[in-house]
Order: structure tokens, then C-alpha cells, then sequence
């Protein structure tokens, strides 16, 4: 419960440690071994890509998650989001379901390059998966499909109607991103930088329990 209730409501230690009625270092202690065991129990990407060789596509996108940070921690900041972050990448199926959500990365580091550092582009590819991404995923190539590049105007009718098709399918992965950012720990992530993988893992544990 003490787990459940900092993952989904952002609660502080000391708040949760006083309605639990233990010592701050004991919720801290719980918490940490709860978080460590569901983060184990989160799905890898091999068991993913299986997942998605099932479905007739599946869709990427990379967001940021806020952290604490000041202005010197550079390596953090993300220049397309304008503020300090860790950089994850997300698989979702068509019906708007996650299938895996990265280890968290500095959010300096682009999403094309996050994802060829995590395997994503080999491991769809080598499985003939076909995924659907943005155009921050340019260059990715593999089986991932990205929007035509250029101006509106200057695109062909036949290039406007892939990218507006494109928009419309891309939408699904950014709603499965939405929902799984209803928990609250995820807007502003206040700890160590060395500990938010395992909090967004434990998160991605829970959130597809909770939605099988």
C-alpha cells in the first residue's frame, strides 16, 4: 500500500510515513524494496517485441519526464522540451496499449539515438515489425516509418495524405503515453537520477495490471 500510494499520488515520504503512522526511514525502506521487486517483475524488451510481432504494428515515442534539476545539470535538459528531464521511450500497441517503456536517459539525448541505444530499431527490424514514429525518429530506418520531411507546402498530395495518415495513427501512442502518466510520481520526479528507471519500470508493472 505504502508503495501503491507514492507511485500513483506522488506522496512524500513524510506524509505517507505519518498516515502509515511509521518513521520516515521505514517508508523510505518499504517503498524502495517494493519498487525494486515490481520493477523486476515489468516486461523487457525481447518480451515486448514477442508481444508485438502479434499485432500489425506497433508505435513509438519518446517523452520526458520532469525531475528537480537546476539550470547547470546540462546533460538534463532537454532543448525540445525547454526544462530538465529524463528521456524514455514507449511501445504501444494499435488499441493504445503500452507494451514497454524504456530505461530512463539523460533528456539531453534525442530520441533517434535513445532508441538505436537501447536496441528498439535492430529488435523491431529483426522481428518484421513494422512501427509507426515521428519525425524525431529521422534516420532511424529498419521497419520504422516516419512523417515525409519538408514544409506542407512544398509536399507532393501523395506525401500530404501519408503524413496526415501518419498523425492520425501517431495519436494512439501519445494517448497510451497520457494515461500512463496519470501516475502522479511521474510529473516531477524529485529523486536521484540513478533511481527513476526503477521507479518507471515499477510504475509500467502496475499500470498494466491494472489495465489487463
Amino acid at each position: 500500500m505504502l508503495a501503491l500510494a507514492h507511485l500513483r499520488n506522488g506522496h512524500p515520504y513524510a506524509q505517507l510515513a505519518a498516515g502509515f503512522g511509521i518513521g520516515t526511514t521505514t517508508a523510505y525502506r518499504y517503498i524502495a524494496e517494493a519498487v525494486g521487486l515490481l520493477a523486476g517483475l515489468a516486461p523487457t524488451l525481447e518480451q515486448a517485441v514477442l508481444e508485438a510481432s502479434r499485432k500489425a504494428f506497433v508505435l513509438l515515442d519518446g517523452t520526458l519526464l520532469p525531475i528537480d534539476r537546476i539550470a547547470a545539470d546540462r546533460p538534463f535538459y532537454s532543448g525540445k522540451h525547454k526544462k530538465h528531464g529524463m528521456n524514455v521511450q514507449d511501445l504501444a500497441d494499435p488499441k493504445r496499449r503500452l507494451l514497454w517503456v524504456s530505461p530512463a536517459l539523460p533528456g539531453a539525448v534525442h530520441d533517434v539515438r535513445a532508441a538505436r541505444e537501447h536496441g528498439i530499431v535492430n529488435a523491431l527490424t529483426e522481428a518484421g515489425v513494422a512501427c509507426w514514429a515521428d519525425k524525431a525518429y529521422q534516420g532511424a530506418r529498419g521497419t520504422v516509418r516516419v512523417p515525409y520531411r519538408g514544409r506542407w507546402e512544398t509536399l507532393s498530395a501523395g506525401q500530404q495524405a501519408v503524413n496526415q495518415s501518419h498523425t492520425k495513427i501517431r495519436a494512439l501512442v501519445e494517448q497510451a503515453i497520457a494515461t500512463f502518466k496519470g501516475w502522479r510520481i511521474l510529473r516531477k520526479l524529485r529523486c536521484s537520477t540513478t533511481r527513476i528507471t526503477g521507479l518507471v519500470q515499477a510504475v509500467l508493472c502496475l499500470h498494466l495490471a491494472s489495465s489487463a
